[in-house]
């Protein structure tokens, strides 16, 4: 999800305590459009990023534009729970000894120095004309030294950045910043400033370990309200895997309800010490709740740090890619030949691009991973007195691990050493700052379904409104390579050669010539090579709930020839996008 502004008032509470806390958060949408713009009734599609002062059509930043403003839609839901969700180890930083109250107060204030205010200027692509951006905003949000003179922050605020700024705390300066990684799952960001003269007088601030519930924590940033720092506190309510709305995964996250306003996205989370224990990411708005918000916390963090510094990159969060069952019900487990006190997993369905594809098979019982036993809900023991999903465990890896994996097959325990590996959606979530890719021919304009794509054609609410068949790829097909896409024709710029076509929009491309389109270089290639008579398409065409096959025949020639002048009558500088042009 994009990042948004807070559009929704806070009830007053009764009580000196609740009172305090309202003085310490202002809340309100800085943008018209930001106020509007919220989530369905049900709690997961109100979680909210936090960024202040920016959201494109496709995001709620706080937004300062020139000219008029677009629309914001609503906010999208997050993507269903799978057993792709990733949880890094817990950190290791050093644990100080318990301070008093007068202490604690003192170690607070020199880490809040450490704090800095994100300037971000952004230009989005605009997928519907893919040969095009739309015009650049700008936005504000939070974020903090760390060792290494290096800067972390929220990836969602600095998402497809032009140009990236850092001001420190009580100074009138801004850096130039520049982007050494980005973690789009886990929606963290990695910077540095070249300017020695930014690091005078700064001190990195110092990672903790997972705080236990009901510690006090105080989020520290540069929230919508005012331009100086802003400290809100409360205690830590919850410690869960959570979804990562920007990254569409869940990973493990911190529940606290201090409040966390647009702009507080990406600041540090500090503890009674005055130790950093997570960085604040995204919140719920909604009438029924008040003070939820989230908090990446350290293991996640270190896992993003560690991952950088191992690779030279941000490789990712592994996962098994696969979907299981639940084994709760007695009478399952012994139909498939355990006994009553075993316990584990069922797998439903294995990825063929999984690395588990050639060593699992759908129906075996997971037992455990890496030596740690799988309940029968696919949970496993955390910490005193909790459990938390097994994903956990897989988030602990990083890319290329490798990882023991106890089976139950035919009456049997199976024991397999598999390579880990990232997740590969059919339909990616993220376009990874890249422009989007498009081919022209006769006026038909191709390009591949993202997440992004489909977020552009039908708002934020795109599972609502985008094509039954194209939802269903998104959610549940998996793709049969790394490289497969989803191919449609987004729209026909119309001309004489395509009279009678004009009304396609956003459909996918099954075949050319009898051939099927595996991706869109793959549909290039045989278009441009082409040398038949006709050119066809076989379209899968839907009308309400009825699906048929749906052709386009062209000349060969007349289609070719006529490409030029009608990318010249719609301003279009080429026929395909750069990526596909090697």
């Amino acid at each position: 999800m994009s990042a948004m502004g807070i559009g929704t008032k806070r009830k007053r509470k009764h009580g000196r305590r609740s009172r305090k806390r309202q003085e310490n958060a202002v809340v309100g949408a800085t943008n018209p459009e930001a106020a509007a713009g919220g989530n369905e009734v049900s709690s997961v599609s109100n979680v909210e990023l936090v960024t202040s002062n920016s959201p494109p059509p496709s995001s709620k930043h706080q937004r300062r534009r020139r000219g008029r403003s677009d629309k914001t839609p609503k906010p999208e839901a997050p993507t269903e729970e799978t057993i792709s969700n990733d949880v890094p180890p817990v950190a290791t930083s050093p644990v100080l000894p318990p301070v008093n109250a007068e202490r604690s107060v003192a170690r607070v204030l020199p880490a809040m120095d450490s704090v800095v205010k994100v300037f971000c200027v952004h230009t989005d692509p605009n997928f519907s004309l893919p040969w095009q951006r739309k015009r650049q905003y700008s936005s504000s949000s939070s974020g903090f030294v760390i060792q290494g003179r290096r800067v972390l922050t929220s990836a969602h605020s600095v998402e497809h950045y032009t140009q990236i700024k850092l001001k420190k705390r009580g100074s009138d300066t801004k850096y130039i910043a520049t982007v050494l990684a980005i973690g789009v799952e886990c929606d963290i960001v990695l910077l540095t400033v070249n300017d020695d003269e930014f690091w005078e007088g700064i001190s990195p601030v110092v990672f903790g370990d997972l705080p236990a519930l009901q510690d006090a924590v105080t989020v520290v940033g540069y929230p919508i309200g005012g331009d100086t720092i802003s400290v809100t506190s409360g205690v830590v309510s919850r410690i869960e895997i959570l979804s990562y709305v920007h990254g569409s995964t869940e990973l493990l996250g911190l529940q606290i309800d201090a409040a966390v306003n647009a702009g507080n996205s990406g600041g540090p989370t500090f503890n009674d010490r005055g130790i950093c224990v997570g960085i604040a990411f995204q919140s719920i708005k909604n009438e029924d709740v008040e003070n939820i918000g989230y908090v990446i916390p350290t293991p996640i963090i270190m896992h993003f740090i560690q991952d950088y510094e191992k690779h030279g990159m941000y490789t990712g969060f592994p996962v098994l890619g696969i979907e299981w069952q639940k084994m709760e019900n007695k009478d399952l487990r012994l139909s498939m030949g355990m006994n009553l006190d075993h316990n584990g997993i069922r797998i439903r369905r294995i990825g063929p691009t999984s690395p588990l594809f050639k060593v699992l098979k759908p129906s075996d019982i997971i037992l455990s991973f890496d030596g740690v036993d799988i309940a029968e809900d696919g949970t496993v023991p955390f910490r005193h007195g909790e459990r938390i999903g097994f994903s956990y465990l897989v988030s602990q890896k990083y890319t290329d691990d490798s990882a023991e994996i106890e089976v139950f097959r035919n009456s049997e325990r199976l024991k397999f050493k598999v390579d880990l590996g990232t997740h590969t959606r059919l339909v990616p979530a993220h376009n990874n700052g890249k422009p989007p890719s498009y081919y022209i021919i006769a006026g038909f304009v191709f390009t591949p379904v993202s997440v992004p794509y489909l977020r552009s054609e039908y708002g934020k609410v795109y599972e609502y409104e985008a094509p039954v068949k194209l939802l269903d790829k998104v959610l549940h097909e998996m793709p049969q390579s790394v490289d497969e896409q989803i191919v449609v024709i987004s729209q026909v710029l119309v001309a004489d050669i395509n009279i009678g076509y004009e009304d396609i929009v956003n459909t996918q491309v099954l075949a050319f010539n009898g051939q099927p389109v595996k991706n869109l270089k793959s549909l290039v290639s045989m278009v441009e090579s082409c040398t038949d008579r006709y050119m066809k398409f076989d379209l899968e065409h839907q009308q309400r709930f009825n699906f048929w096959l749906q052709i386009v025949v062209l000349r060969t020639r007349a289609a070719k020839a006529a490409t030029l002048n009608i990318l010249a009558r719609h301003c279009v500088p080429s026929a395909m996008s750069d990526d596909l042009k090697t």
